[in-house]
């Protein structure tokens, strides 16, 4: 009879064609038109922005650019268009950057010690301040992770004075479930501290937070918080309202201002609330969670710890809080050209969904751009690049590959398709053999050339009559 080998095929790569999404309509459609609103108003976009967008247009898109790839066995070739690298809001130059922070995290920075996630975020004029000024964010950061490293290692029986330190990777997220800014902090710390008083470092677990602690420690924060915007000017010190001496001047910060607080930006509607759509009933208050603080505006959640053998949920953390703003999944357009956003999970009050009119989301968009030289990836304690006893501390580089899909960071394009998505674009999909890069093609008339032998090949193709079925490869005779 017939019998199906047992040996699986990895899927070969298939160009992912943004421009059959909704995401790439949408700003194809409209993004000229938002620009000439902002300047009919008399603002101008800055010129991040504008790139942000201008490149996104011509992510994936095969007559921008592409790779030749080809086999040396079969001769078999196909073309690997370029990606626009931006930080924004590219899903697939998100999804990418994801896989390799995480990979990176995972294999070349953690050691297997227990992990806890702490989630700070702020109140609403902080978050504008903070995506108006990243120095700002940078003063703060650093009391952030002073106060919360030496309640870590005093958690682990030690004192800092005595040479104990714990280590901490923070990512600077600027996004919420809405697509609007949410300038707030996730921090992975080691739970526990390392004591180098030994011939080598031994690593002490800390002890689990207690409630009226994390409120203590909440209350510490937003006191040195205060008191650091205070000595730079940015706060002042009112004994019944401090306020902040920040008012918005440029259109991005118009735009900003209006995405932090759930408004519309632009048009004859803005300042208004975006619609939202509610799709299930409100929930009721959950009972108090004893890692959760809250106080004047700011909250701290510290209830999610991967132990020391849980590398692969470690990993899922890492892609998590590295994630992209945008799931393209969740993205459509009704019947009247409105971006509809569902949200990974329903809040409180039963909303599922925002509704924006185009030239809003893009504004929502262009809120999210990060300036430039803004590095939302930090290494505290131990993982500093500077700490001395870091090489003993952190997993070492093989100098050669164990496991093929765990390779060495900075991982190839090519590696992590392979890791995540198990899509092999080193393998030629008609023979095995090994794909190499032979040309990159960036010559407007010499891609033109290219992609018009390309499409007159598959229209031959797709003319030919079709052969009669044959044997599977993987169908044998038993």
């Amino acid at each position: 009879m017939l019998a199906r080998s047992s040996t699986t095929t990895v899927p070969g790569y298939h160009r992912h064609q943004p421009e059959q999404t909704e995401l790439y309509s949408v700003i194809a459609r409209h993004y000229p038109r938002f620009v000439n609103e902002i300047e009919r108003s008399g603002g101008y976009l800055p010129k991040f922005v504008r790139q942000e967008f201008e490149d996104y247009l011509k992510c994936g898109l095969l007559e921008h650019g592409f790779l030749r790839v080809k086999c040396d066995s079969c001769r078999h070739e196909h073309l690997v268009a370029f990606s626009c690298k931006r930080r924004g809001f590219c899903p697939s130059c998100g999804a990418r950057r994801m896989v390799e922070s995480a990979a990176h995290l995972v294999d070349h920075v953690f050691p297997e010690a227990p992990v806890r996630q702490w989630v700070l975020t702020f109140p609403f004029p902080l978050r504008f301040l903070f995506a108006n000024d990243p120095s700002a964010l940078s003063a703060v950061l650093t009391v952030v992770h002073r106060a919360i490293a030496t309640f870590v290692v005093r958690h682990s029986g030690f004192t800092v004075s005595s040479g104990a330190r714990t280590g901490a990777v923070t990512l600077i997220q600027r996004f919420g479930s809405a697509l609007n800014l949410n300038v707030h902090l996730h921090m992975l710390f080691l739970d526990g501290a390392y004591n180098f008083s030994g011939s080598r470092p031994t690593f002490h677990r800390a002890h689990r937070p207690g409630g009226e602690e994390l409120n203590g420690l909440l209350d510490t924060l937003s006191r040195r918080i205060v008191r650091v915007l205070e000595r730079r000017g940015l706060l002042i010190a009112d004994p019944q309202h401090p306020y902040l001496d920040l008012e918005p001047g440029s259109s991005l910060d118009h735009l900003q201002a209006a995405s932090i607080t759930y408004r519309i930006a632009i048009g004859p509607h803005a300042g208004r609330k975006a619609l939202t759509l509610y799709s299930v009933p409100p929930v009721e208050a959950v009972p108090n969670n004893p890692l959760l603080a809250k106080v004047w505006g700011f909250t701290l959640h510290a209830a999610t710890v991967c132990e020391a053998w849980q590398r692969t949920r470690l990993e899922r953390l890492c892609r998590y809080i590295t994630r992209p703003p945008i799931a393209t999944k969740r993205l459509s357009v009704d019947v009247q050209g409105r971006v509809v956003y569902r949200y990974k999970h329903p809040f409180r009050d039963g909303s599922t969904h925002v509704v924006l009119e185009p030239l809003d989301f893009i504004a929502r968009l262009a809120a999210l751009v990060p300036r430039p030289r803004l590095n939302l990836t930090r290494f505290h304690g131990v993982f500093a690049p500077n700490f001395k006893h870091r090489k003993r501390i952190v997993p070492h580089r093989s100098r050669r590959v164990v496991d093929s899909d765990k390779p060495p960071a900075p991982m190839s394009w090519m590696q992590r398709l392979k890791r995540v998505f198990a899509i092999d674009i080193e393998t030629c999909p008609e023979c095995g053999g090994k794909l190499r890069v032979i040309a990159c093609i960036e010559d407007p008339p010499l891609i033109a050339k290219i992609l018009g032998h390309v499409r007159r090949r598959e229209a031959l193709i797709g003319n030919t009559p079709r052969s009669p079925p044959v044997l599977q490869p993987e169908m044998i005779l038993t």
